[in-house]
């Protein structure tokens, strides 16, 4: 028996590969399946199963291509009404893969078909679980999302995972080995660990969710307590995984298209087509496409797309580093983004030397922000998340984190200098170049965020430790 974790760093989301005897199961795949493909064929095992956990809100997942190249049947949980053909299991439902047998833990709570799957070895014993956005580690999932599909409050489905944790996870062996779908930095829970491994008896000894003697009137509170909204595109991926999508391979061929630099503004305006420009802000300040919007490909590039975008169905030219358009497409399509009508041909340098207009954002380093900022006389903009302003921030500053910046952005007084900040520079890029495609020229960004902020003699706030801000 083999046991893989498959960790996409961008979306902080786990997916499984398991072999026994010839015969192999897959967790949560990603939407390209090709690796998929290539590692059973390496390993000369068949696909007996794809296994999903529940219908995914923040990506899309593979199983519907990988069911259709393998031939191996989908398998959800209880209550998944699936648009395609899946095996919607009974609770403690077995599945044999070679000799080992993956069991059907009904695990309700997250969402309503959410399922953990039990992995018992060739001697019978109970060795690990893979457990969806059931639990995490150091987290559990969080009981919003599914309110409006299960027609619950956030409360009861709150009240419903309790159970499932307490009735079905927590009864146990303490030595059993937790792989769950997703770590650190998802929007599916909020207090996730960078671990992306565990057992039972730690979990139980530091997820707080988990507590001993825990009331289910506490775990209802400290679960929902601090909760932010789900990005716009979450119920989109949802609708998805649950009635299916366009091959990938399709999508990849759309995006691949180079538009040349001639044709570009005519294909732009005639589509309606959203200029994403996926470059580095040390590089995109310096000189842009007016109009674009700068999201760099070396972050959370996928889930802020999908967070500031919101709109999938948005149709979308690229503009990349030379040799990125492929990985380009590929992280969009993870998160529902297919129509990519294509990218530009020789990018940024080709425009820029074909003598057509560019724009520019006006970057200063943290050094000169503090030889001329003038406390209580200039603003300044923090749109680092709350936690993170709450820890330690500017005096005075304000903060408007970049995931409200469609809300806040109506109240900016356009006469009104201020300074625009982040941690390091790569969300502050992101909403000066929304801020400029909306007209906005009145700020100035600070390259290196508050990162380089905090060396300066800038007054600041006391620091507050993270961990105690999110308690």
């Amino acid at each position: 028996m083999k046991i893989e974790q498959i960790y996409t760093g961008c979306l902080a989301q786990g997916a499984y590969y398991i072999t026994s005897n010839g015969e192999a199961a897959i967790i949560d795949p990603l939407r390209e399946i090709q690796p998929y493909l290539d590692r059973l064929e390496r390993d000369e095992v068949k696909l007996k199963y794809i296994f999903e956990t529940h219908f995914h809100a923040d990506f899309v997942s593979g199983h519907i291509d990988l069911s259709k190249e393998t031939q191996a049947p989908i398998v959800y949980g209880p209550n998944a009404a699936c648009e395609f053909d899946c095996i919607s299991a009974k609770d403690e439902q077995e599945f044999k893969i070679g000799k080992i047998t993956i069991k059907t833990l009904h695990t309700p709570g997250h969402t309503m078909e959410s399922t953990t799957y039990l992995l018992i070895d060739e001697n019978g014993k109970d060795h690990a679980i893979f457990s969806g956005d059931t639990l995490f580690i150091g987290d559990v999932g969080r009981p919003d999302l599914a309110q409006k599909a299960a027609g619950m409050t956030q409360d009861q489905l709150a009240g419903i995972l309790f159970h499932s944790l307490r009735d079905k996870i927590m009864t146990l062996a303490d030595d059993v080995i937790v792989y769950p779908a997703h770590g650190a930095g998802s929007a599916c829970g909020k207090n996730m660990s960078k671990e992306t491994v565990s057992t039972i008896g730690n979990q139980k000894a530091t997820n707080y969710a988990l507590r001993a003697n825990m009331t289910e009137a506490e775990f209802i509170t400290e679960v929902t307590d601090g909760l932010l909204p789900p990005p716009a595109y979450f119920s989109m991926n949802v609708a998805m995984n649950k009635q299916g999508y366009e091959s990938f391979e399709s999508v990849l061929h759309n995006g691949m298209k180079a538009i040349d630099v001639k044709d570009f503004e005519a294909v732009a305006e005639e589509t309606g087509a959203l200029i994403l420009d996926t470059r580095k802000s040390a590089d995109f300040y310096k000189g842009f496409i007016p109009q674009s919007i700068n999201i760099g490909i070396n972050g959370d590039f996928a889930p802020w797309v999908g967070t500031l975008v919101a709109d999938v169905k948005q149709p979308i030219i690229l503009v990349t580093e030379i040799g990125l358009e492929e990985e380009t497409v590929t992280r969009l399509s993870r998160v529902g983004f297919d129509s990519i009508i294509g990218h530009l041909d020789g990018g940024f340098e080709a425009w820029e030397k074909a003598g057509f207009e560019t724009d520019t954002v006006h970057r200063i380093s943290a050094e000169q922000f503090a030889s001329e900022f003038k406390i209580e006389e200039d603003k300044v903009i923090d749109i680092r998340k709350e936690t993170e302003y709450e820890a330690e921030h500017i005096d005075d500053a304000y903060s408007k984190p970049l995931a409200y910046i469609n809300d806040w952005v109506k109240d900016i007084d356009p006469n009104e200098h201020f300074y625009l900040h982040c941690a390091g520079g790569y969300r502050s890029m992101i909403a000066a170049s929304i801020l400029q495609a909306r007209g906005f020229r009145n700020f100035t960004e600070i390259e290196g965020g508050f990162g380089a902020i905090a060396k300066t003699n800038i007054p600041k706030s006391d620091f507050v430790c993270q961990s105690k801000v999110l308690k």
